[in-house]
């Protein structure tokens, strides 16, 4: 609540009628206020910013900055048998140093990402692919079973023996409203009214919920074939061999409750619409979607209101629906909150398969998912880490900040639930992730775990490079911060006018910088 109190605080010269400069209200409409404070509305695609890449040197490498890895480069890093030579680290490299070339993002992005290990073969790759798709295929099956239930045209078989969810932990300073309230501000202004009453986050059901029982499970795993069961057999080995495991399976393949997934699948199909509304094609294929593919995709997810959008933008919104479904039954101790879209939208643009985008997606999650954790754990964490590499760097500022009873960096809260998707442009915005998603594939290679790795990359990789890259943002304006703003709010505003003003290749830049002189201070604070 004392971020909350700090929010609040407005300076007198702002428009009253404002959503950010509202008075407190003496009821619950506080967290209302809150959530109008933390989203502002994008009304279109942050245009693109002037950024020459070629003009910025690296301060992680001692060489002028390269191209990005190009389709020849990627083939020669391949073995005969189709393993990435040297472990993948040459492959990262290269990554964290310029990004990859469009061309070949689908292709390099799975092994970023952990869908493919880097010491899997070809034939491995291909097995494991067909049993990904199997298994993506069963989610489906269930989402479409829910919601036809849902419908009351399928009743659900029930066992007496229930699945026991674990129950929602309460925090010191946030109780599960607060919290929903504040998941809500990744809405948009004009979306308030549906949101008041719908949670993103659903709190847990009570005894008189009807359950999804274990019984759920078994008609799901009954439905593949005899011939499905017997090629399963075959890869469970190669699977656990050559692919990192994914969620806990106790918390898979179904939600806490019926009411959940019937919750989950509104939204979604809301927040899918939404996020196409500004939604460009990367590809000419993207663009030549018929009318007439996009209409039965969008009927078979059962998306509606969406006749307004173009042929290939519904297409794209049909993608999101089945895929972040398929995610909130997977992931049911998470299931679905909005900014999710913004995580996915990014990768079906890239991948063109369901399946592949869907495991990419659950590969992002493993870091991601902390950001939408209903006792905020994971946000807590990360806005800590912002705020000790700001008083690191630059204790003026840092001073400031406390004066503004700001030190908490709760401003940046958007930036770190979406990893500056709203701030960047999509191509912008592949950039920044890849060099990212380089870092934490580098940890899981075992790169630069030894003293003498560390000295020889400079800058170590990291799990929290998107981070430092926030406290670098907040750092490029610490003049403007200090000399003329004031209040929490002023400061809030600032960051969400960052939308289409920021260079990518400098903020990596400023962010490599923090990493080489505090990335040791800032680890041993957080071990």
């Amino acid at each position: 609540m004392k971020a909350l109190r700090r929010i609040q605080t407005t300076s007198s010269s702002s428009n009253p009628s404002s959503p950010l400069t509202s008075p407190r209200s003496p009821s619950s409409s506080s967290w209302i206020h809150l959530r109008s404070a933390l989203f502002v509305v994008a009304s279109s695609s942050p245009s693109s910013s002037s950024s020459d890449r070629a003009r910025l040197k690296s301060p992680w490498s001692h060489k002028k900055r390269k191209r990005p890895l190009r389709a020849k480069q990627w083939k020669r890093f391949f073995t005969s048998d189709g393993r990435l030579r040297n472990g993948g680290v040459d492959l990262l490299r290269k990554v964290r140093r310029r990004g990859i070339e469009p061309s070949i993002r689908f292709e390099v992005w799975p092994f970023l990402l952990g869908v493919y290990s880097f010491n899997s073969s070809k034939a491995e790759r291909v097995t494991i692919r067909t049993w990904r798709r199997k298994e993506y295929e069963r989610l489906r099956r269930e989402c479409k079973r829910l919601q036809k239930h849902n419908n009351g045209t399928l009743k659900l078989n029930t066992m007496q023996d229930e699945y026991d969810w674990p129950q929602a932990q309460d925090t010191d300073s946030l109780c599960s409203d607060e919290v929903v309230s504040a998941r809500e501000s990744l809405s948009s202004d004009e979306d308030l009214g549906y949101m008041s009453g719908v949670s993103c986050t659903v709190e847990r059901a009570n005894s008189s919920s009807r359950r999804i029982t274990n019984a759920t499970i078994s008609t799901l795993n009954s439905d593949s074939s005899d011939s499905d069961s017997s090629d399963e057999s075959e890869v469970v080995q190669v699977f656990q061999s050559s692919a990192t495991p994914d969620v806990n399976p106790a918390s898979s393949s179904i939600p806490r409750t019926e009411e959940d997934f019937v919750t989950w699948q509104r939204i979604i199909r809301l927040d899918a619409v939404r996020a196409n509304s500004e939604w460009t094609p990367c590809s000419p294929s993207q663009a030549a979607i018929s009318e007439d593919r996009a209409c039965r995709a969008a009927e078979a997810v059962g998306l509606k209101d969406y006749h307004h959008l173009e042929p290939y933008k519904i297409f794209q919104a049909a993608r999101l629906v089945a895929v972040l479904e398929a995610y909130a039954l997977y992931d049911s101790d998470i299931g679905y909150c909005q900014g999710m879209s913004d995580l996915l939208s990014p990768i079906l643009s890239v991948i063109p398969d369901d399946h592949e985008a869907f495991w990419c997606f659950v590969g992002f999650m493993k870091k991601a998912r902390h950001n939408f954790r209903l006792d905020e754990v994971g946000i807590r964490r990360q806005l800590n880490i912002v705020s000790k590499i700001i008083k690191s760097k630059d204790s003026q500022l840092y001073r400031h900040l406390e004066k503004l009873q700001a030190e908490d960096c709760f401003f940046v809260y958007r930036m770190v639930v979406v990893m500056f998707r709203r701030e960047l442009t999509l191509e912008q915005t592949f950039c920044l992730w890849e060099v990212m998603w380089a870092d934490q594939a580098a940890i899981r290679a075992g790169m630069g775990k030894s003293a003498w790795s560390r000295i020889r990359q400079r800058a170590p990789p990291t799990d929290d490079l998107v981070l430092y890259a926030i406290a670098a943002s907040v750092l490029q304006r610490r003049k403007l911060i200090i000399e003329k703003y004031n209040s929490m709010d002023e400061i809030l505003r600032e960051c969400h006018s960052m939308a289409g003003q920021l260079d990518v290749w400098k903020l990596l830049d400023d962010a490599h910088d923090l990493v080489v002189t505090l990335h040791t201070k800032i680890e041993h604070a957080f071990s």
